[in-house]
């Protein structure tokens, strides 16, 4: 039976996790500098998963005394080669790309609230008013459009600049309207 230690095991133990701990972190970095930016650009659900496992994978590397420094690196290679493989697919393929990443959700427009798409994106009113005095915008009379953006982050746009733009292509997907 394996003796429980609550405290202190010995220095052997602390002398590992400093070793491959260091030698992970250097690994890691270098593997996530040589996939590029995408890697570490604002996550959608994927990408998430990835950010996730990695750090599982760390954890695990440095507190498991059966995980070598090797298999934790070729597990991080096989995240991070996974995430480039969906990423390069996301752009070759629009249809991988849906599959993958959500779409924006219109949430104001036009001085209403779209209640259905707050209802599935799990807003509320008071959620959607917080984010608007936190652009400095008193009045919804001087919001046109408020999107929840495929990353979880939330877009206002403001009437003045909707109405002075004759280019809204940047709406297309959103509105439906061909600009």
């Amino acid at each position: 039976m394996n003796k429980i230690v609550f405290f202190y095991t010995g220095l052997e133990p602390i002398f590992r996790i400093i070793i491959i701990g260091t030698l992970a972190y250097i690994s890691l970095l270098l593997l996530l500098r040589v996939s590029g930016k995408r890697t570490l650009a604002q996550m959608n659900a994927f990408d998430f998963v990835i950010t996730v496992a990695i750090g599982s994978t760390f954890g695990r590397l440095l507190t498991a005394k059966g995980v070598s420094l090797a298999e934790g690196i070729t597990a991080f290679g096989v995240l991070i080669g996974l995430q480039y493989i969906v990423s390069w697919l996301t752009i070759k393929s629009s249809a991988f790309a849906d599959l993958v990443m959500a779409s924006p959700s219109l949430l104001y427009f036009d001085g209403q609230f779209i209640n259905k798409a707050m209802r599935e994106q799990r807003l509320t009113k008071k959620n959607l008013l917080e984010t608007v005095r936190q652009q400095g915008v008193v009045s919804l009379q001087d919001v046109e459009v408020i999107i929840m953006e495929p990353v979880g982050n939330i877009t206002i746009i403001k009437k003045q600049k909707f109405e002075q733009s004759t280019d809204k292509s940047a709406l297309s997907n959103i509105l439906d309207v061909d600009y």
